[in-house]
């Protein structure tokens, strides 16, 4: 099978990546995650490994952000909404786009670190490909207000530095 992969505009090609997420994460699996009641920002650009026939197969969503780290301005590149069709999986697609993502925030040159969140059974993925724990506090916005973000474990990604320790402020939704 061949595939492509392609880095779009977040909004425009979210016709292109719904239909993967509703597979992925329908209604009744949010539910029973432990982030199903937060409200997420929308990726800037998305990461898309398509099939010859243009299905979505795997996505990556790439965030940015100036968000503050123990009070001081940094620019933050986000990773999020990293899902694959289940019978995708174990193909190395998820790989390939983080990859992707990851060069898509260096050849920008404005972002200092990546960041991204995950589930404690995921995260040996992501720290077998260069990310680390972040031990600290995030926070973020709501609808409510801003919160202390801990429903979902944060790692980060060295691009110039990495905060390793410390208060992040997402200055934002999170992703």
């Amino acid at each position: 099978m061949s595939i492509e992969i392609e880095v779009l505009n977040g909004n425009e090609s979210w016709p292109l990546a719904e239909p993967l997420f509703n597979e992925v994460w329908p209604p009744e699996i949010i539910r029973t995650l432990p982030w199903a009641d937060i409200v997420f920002a929308h990726a800037d650009l998305r990461v898309l490994v398509q099939t010859e026939a243009g299905e979505a197969v795997c996505h990556v969503g790439i965030y940015r952000r100036e968000v503050t780290w123990n009070g001081r301005r940094m620019r933050a590149g986000g990773i999020g909404g990293v899902l694959t069709r289940e019978s995708y999986r174990r193909h190395g697609y998820a790989s390939v786009a983080l990859n992707a993502a990851i060069q898509t925030l260096k050849h920008e040159g404005s972002t200092d670190s990546a960041l991204l969140f995950c589930e404690p059974h995921h995260a040996p993925f992501y720290m077998g490909r260069g990310w680390k724990p972040f031990d600290g506090e995030i926070y973020a916005e709501q609808p409510q207000g801003r919160i202390r973000f801990e429903a979902i474990a944060p790692y980060v990604y060295e691009l110039r530095r990495a905060p390793r320790q410390g208060t992040i402020d997402l200055c934002g939704l999170p992703w």
